[in-house]
């Protein structure tokens, strides 16, 4: 894969990625139902679809296991790896 392919990742691959998800099609079903804030350049949205582009810099914001999760988005990675692998994938954002 080249670096420029690295820049951007489709939401659901890099939640699954990073390991909030156990399967890409959980991921993909959680951003289906809108549960995702993203923040790019100052402006919110509401990720809508799996196939949402993800790049680095974004932040995030969703609740998962009863928790609110606020993350930013540092690089889309090659592949889902170890659980340090996935951590170097994001920064968390304390409130």
């Amino acid at each position: 894969m080249s670096e420029a392919g690295l820049e951007a990742c489709r939401a659901d691959v890099w939640l699954w990625r990073a390991r909030f998800f156990k399967t890409r099609s959980m991921a993909g079903r959680f951003v289906e139902e809108g549960r995702i804030r993203l923040t790019r350049a100052g402006v919110e949205s509401r990720v809508d679809k799996p196939s949402r582009a993800l790049k680095a810099g974004d932040g995030l914001v969703f609740a998962l296991g009863g928790r609110i999760i606020a993350v930013r988005v540092l690089e889309a990675g090659e592949r889902r790896g170890s659980a340090s692998e996935a951590r170097a994938l994001y920064e968390v954002v304390e409130g």
